[in-house]
């Protein structure tokens, strides 16, 4: 089976460190990155300084809550039981 996990390396503090996301992450980080003009180093070495775990987690933590907070304010938010009751 083919790993869905894409290894990048990035600077952190001068030495360059390997990271796995998936494709979605890493495409999500770099929109993140491009849109606060910022080299996904520098975004990284900022998730990096507020993150206690594995820095991947954690990297999937901020894109996630970013979306999250992106999609309250473009389409309002729902609740997991709204959304669990919604059909596709």
């Amino acid at each position: 089976m083919k790993s869905l996990l894409r290894k990048r390396s990035v600077v952190l503090d001068g030495h360059k460190t390997s990271l796995s996301l998936e494709d979605a992450f890493w495409i999500e980080l770099k929109e993140i990155a491009r849109s606060q003009s910022l080299s996904v180093s520098k975004l990284v070495a900022g998730i990096a300084a507020r993150e206690q775990r594995n820095l991947s987690s954690g990297i999937r933590i901020f894109v996630l809550e970013h979306l999250q907070n992106q999609g309250k304010q473009n389409i309002g938010f729902l609740r997991p039981n709204e959304i669990r009751s919604t059909r596709l």
